[in-house]
């Protein structure tokens, strides 16, 4: 049975200074999750923002480059496997929306996030289900967000390309899985996560490429989309 479409999300804010924020990079076993704030102009629109997952990559790349230069303010965030393994993947992601709206160049009034809660800011805000295809600001946050995220995927397969990050993007294919079990964890590889640990209890880091292994006694994958 399709699912019924959620109704066109109508804001309480009305000025212009309005920012939508999304991640990309929750369920993958490495790299940084990575967040954009975006507050866009309304008198210079890009046609056809949507939600990122839904888009060609050629078509990302494109909008990519029409936010960077219409957008009245846009900012990255991030948190690096470690914090993620240290922080727990939830809280890494609401600390890296933090710091993509607090490096936008001009304050918004108010926030959009993607999703069902806001992080604990000060900024007046509110929560958007399925906001990255409801809410323009918030369909421009996911593409920058994911395209960042997808070219950092690109340059470590470059280094490591016997993962195969390039087509995964590490996400846990059967591939990187078995890339893991194969040729153990690299420094970059989410610790805490459970396909991750088990490869590094049975066959190691990758050589010389990291320091020990600290444990995670909670599992951080499991419910994770």
């Amino acid at each position: 049975m399709a699912k019924t479409p959620l109704p066109p999300f109508i804001c309480k804010y009305r000025g212009r200074l309005l920012a939508g924020v999304d991640e990309v990079g929750r369920g993958p076993l490495v790299g940084a999750v990575v967040t954009a704030a975006v507050i866009l102009d309304p008198d210079w629109p890009i046609a056809g923002l949507a939600d990122s997952k839904k888009l060609t990559e050629k078509r990302r790349e494109a909008l990519y480059d029409q936010i960077l230069e219409r957008a009245t303010a846009w900012s990255l965030g991030r948190c690096e496997a470690d914090e993620i393994d240290r922080l727990n993947i939830f809280q890494a992601t609401l600390l890296a929306m933090k710091r993509a709206v607090a490096g936008l160049a001009i304050a918004p009034e108010y926030v959009l996030v993607d999703g069902n809660r806001c992080p604990g800011w000060h900024w007046p805000s509110e929560p958007v289900i399925k906001g990255d295809s409801r809410v323009e600001a918030i369909s421009a946050a996911s593409i920058l967000a994911k395209v960042t995220r997808d070219r950092e995927m690109k340059a470590l397969h470059d280094r490591f390309p016997e993962y195969g990050f390039a087509g995964h993007k590490g996400y846990p294919a059967p591939a990187h899985l078995d890339a893991l079990n194969k040729h153990g964890a690299i420094p970059e590889h989410r610790r805490s996560f459970r396909p991750v640990r088990e490869a590094i209890e049975v066959v190691g880091l990758n050589a010389g490429k990291a320091t020990e292994v600290a444990p995670f006694p909670v599992d951080l994958f499991e419910n994770i989309d």
